[in-house]
């Protein structure tokens, strides 16, 4: 699977597809308009010609990490949410069984139903955390949102991350507590609302603080191409592209 130039992953990996909107951080959402867009070129595509709304599960890709022979980062379900309420939880089983067999590689599972995954995680995990090579992150775009990060504090993880990404208002209020990476991002495309590098500033500060890995990916822009990600990516003359220990770890050792 491509990355679709998500700079802090690897590949991704979709066993589901489809999702709804729960917050104003949906409201441009990349998968959303890229499914949308495909479902207009290709209408009988049996992944993308459906509305984006309707959540489907491929079993065939379940295995797919298995067949990915290098240790690698992977993104699990960029195009939806591992936690949302159409994906069943006896499927949600199927995603971690293979995650936790094929523990060569490094596995990023976000989402903005924190709830549901700290019930989930802590349920599956009750006397010992989620193994390390798992990361369990919550999207969290403005202080409206930081109970999110509440719930990923109090699940039973080993790594713990925060995306604030798009990021349309402070994090001021958001304590960074327990979290050992945060990635922080600008929104981009139709519609981009322009993010403060105050905002920015006062995250990669309280990241260094707190001692948590900060990401910076992109300040934002009117499109995908004007995003000013990579090399542009740059506040007070610095780019951030730091990771949690949890991977330089597991790097060092080769797996």
């Amino acid at each position: 699977m491509a990355t679709m130039g998500i700079e802090w992953t690897e590949k991704t990996w979709n066993p589901a597809t489809g999702c709804t909107q729960v917050s104003p951080g949906c409201d441009h959402c990349y998968a959303m308009t890229l499914v949308n867009t495909r479902q207009m070129v290709n209408s009988r595509s049996p992944r993308f010609g459906h509305p984006f709304n309707e959540v489907m599960l491929h079993g065939d890709r379940l295995d797919q990490p298995r067949s990915w022979r290098a240790p690698t980062t992977i993104f699990v379900n960029s195009m939806s949410d591992v936690w949302h309420a159409d994906v069943p939880n006896e499927y949600i089983d199927r995603i971690f069984d293979v995650m936790e067999e094929e523990r060569r590689h490094t596995y990023q599972v976000l989402t903005k139903r924190s709830e549901r995954m700290m019930r989930y995680v802590n349920s599956r995990y009750p006397s010992e955390p989620c193994p390390p090579h798992i990361w369990l992150g919550v999207s969290v775009e403005s202080n409206a949102f930081g109970w999110r990060a509440d719930q990923v504090r109090r699940a039973n993880a080993s790594v713990r991350f925060i995306s604030a990404e798009p990021l349309v208002g402070p994090l001021d209020g958001v304590s960074l507590e327990k979290i050992d990476w945060l990635i922080a991002g600008g929104e981009s495309g139709r519609g981009w609302r322009e993010m403060d590098l105050d905002w920015v500033r006062d995250l990669r500060d309280r990241c260094v603080a707190n001692g948590t890995a900060f990401f910076l990916k992109q300040l934002g822009g009117p499109s995908p191409v004007a995003k000013r990600g990579g090399d542009k990516a740059v506040v007070d003359g610095r780019r951030w592209t730091q990771y949690p220990k949890a991977r330089r770890r597991r790097s060092a050792r080769g797996g």
